[in-house]
């Protein structure tokens, strides 16, 4: 039962080596290699257990691909070319990425809202959370990961909407859908 706030959709095939380095366009290449460096520590496969290796690797190698790009000058500029592209065909301007764990759960409306600064809503039932899982349980089952899907929402409001996302951190789905 969508409200029409809701596009469900993954945003892009290809991560975006800012968000996986924690990191913004204007930051200076010293600001992205000391992120790089602490994540590519935090995440190396050497420093985890055998349980956390797999995703760890993972993670490793998103991080070291986008430090690859962003470390060099003209891949730099190329990817940041290809990004602003990718915006400006987009339909909606999107003002923000918002994850899950920063979203308010309200018991009555059965959803998580987040505030606009129009002081509007970006909303999302458990019922379109439900329903978007199962619609991509062909791709993960339930018990997998969710850290790739990127949701567009809508603001209740005005023309704003955000990236709607699961925490990075491995989060199981199964901690969002009602079974």
């Amino acid at each position: 039962m969508a409200d029409g706030n809701l596009l469900f959709s993954d945003v892009s095939e290809e991560k975006d080596h800012y968000a996986v380095l924690g990191a913004c366009p204007s930051d200076s290449l010293q600001e992205l290699r000391h992120r790089y460096k602490k994540l590519a520590l935090q995440c190396h496969p050497d420093r985890l257990g055998e349980s956390e290796a797999k995703s760890g690797l993972k993670m490793f190698f998103e991080i070291d691909a986008a430090w690859r790009t962003l470390s060099d000058d003209s891949t730099r500029s190329h990817y940041d070319q290809r990004r602003r592209a990718q915006e400006l065909k987009q339909d909606w301007l999107v003002d923000s990425t918002v994850s899950m764990d920063d979203m308010t759960w309200n018991q009555e409306e059965g959803g998580y809202s987040y505030s606009c600064r129009c002081g509007g809503q970006f909303s999302i039932t458990q019922e379109e959370i439900d329903a978007e899982m199962l619609r991509r349980q062909g791709a993960a089952k339930v018990e997998d990961t969710i850290e790739d899907h990127h949701w567009v929402v809508c603001c209740d409001t005005c023309s704003l909407s955000v990236y709607m996302t699961f925490p990075s951190n491995s989060t199981p789905i199964s901690k969002y859908v009602n079974n």
